[in-house]
């Protein structure tokens, strides 16, 4: 799969171009309304004997147009993103830089530069798709900007349980801890990557050693709580439970002001420190709770290991 980045003036970038059908969005977290997208232009490349390309933007519009204001966070950062889409079999990814210069163009400018220039002859969108500045252009104009010089199909809404399949009801469901139900939408379960490091060695301390992940923030996170996950080790999946929070048992000894991602790993104790992991996200539990005494603590960690241990 070829990986080609394009900016506001992309003209010295790509030759030749490929001729392609492409499917155009922001398909973060490549969910099954996305699939429907993506697979629609598939098929169409099967058909006419060309190269499936994707479509999209990095960074988030909003993290350029609220200038920072707001916190973004990604369900499929840019690299898993692309990882995803080459096991779906797309030939071309394009990421465009949103910038403020892109943010500007009038959508006839976004449709020349960026579909016509680019050699897309099919052009595979969502009902939702806008384009141009301020959002101007829609699956409305977009007929009219093709003016004949490529087809377009634009897919309709994808619904389960009478609710449309998007990426913030997804977050809605992260926010509540529903992970199995998020895996459900995203046909796979939510995956977080990071660094194990040293933490405080509490949970060794307690019997319950664990793997300190750090993790960029940018990556879309759970409620806090106890989670059942498993945890992606040299290709082997090991089982693990996870405390997503900041350890108020033990505050007296340190306010935590960051979450921590902790796990401790069942039947497993091999060093990791230096080691980058991915963990994958599979039930919650319970939420984080402040106990009395480390001896009540001891006894909710078994309960919850047993609980986990029923799962696999």
């Amino acid at each position: 799969m070829k990986v080609v980045r394009l900016n506001s003036n992309h003209d010295y970038l790509i030759d030749p171009i490929d001729r392609a059908v492409c499917a155009v969005g922001f398909f973060d977290g490549i969910h099954k309304g996305h699939q429907q997208v993506i697979e629609q232009a598939k098929q169409i490349a099967k058909q006419t004997n060309a190269k499936l390309a994707v479509m999209t933007f990095s960074p988030h519009p909003s993290a350029v147009l609220n200038k920072g204001k707001h916190a973004v966070s990604y369900l499929t950062p840019l690299l898993e993103k692309q990882a995803i889409l080459q096991k779906l079999g797309v030939d071309i990814v394009y990421v465009v830089k949103f910038d403020l210069e892109l943010a500007q163009l009038s959508p006839e400018a976004f449709i020349n530069h960026f579909i016509v220039d680019l050699n897309i002859f099919h052009l595979i969108c969502g009902f939702d798709f806008t384009y141009g500045h301020m959002g101007k252009g829609n699956v409305t104009t977009l007929f009219d900007h093709a003016n004949h010089r490529f087809d377009v199909t634009v897919i309709e809404k994808y619904s389960e349980d009478d609710q449309k399949v998007s990426s913030t009801r997804i977050r809605k469901l992260l926010a509540e801890g529903a992970v199995d139900q998020a895996e459900t939408l995203l046909t796979r379960p939510l995956k977080t990557i990071g660094k194990v490091v040293h933490g405080h060695k509490r949970g060794r301390s307690i019997g319950f050693p664990t793997a300190n992940m750090l993790v960029d923030l940018k990556q879309a996170l759970p409620k806090t709580g106890v989670y059942y996950v498993v945890v992606e080790i040299d290709d082997q999946l090991v089982h693990g439970m996870a405390n997503l929070g900041y350890n108020p048992t033990f505050d007296h000894e340190v306010v935590e002001t960051t979450v921590k991602l902790e796990v401790h790993l069942l039947d497993f104790n091999k060093d990791l420190y230096g080691q980058e992991v991915a963990l994958y996200w599979k039930r919650y539990l319970r939420p984080e709770t402040k106990f009395d005494s480390i001896d009540s603590l001891i006894e909710q960690i078994k309960q919850d290991e047993a609980e986990i241990r029923q799962f696999f």
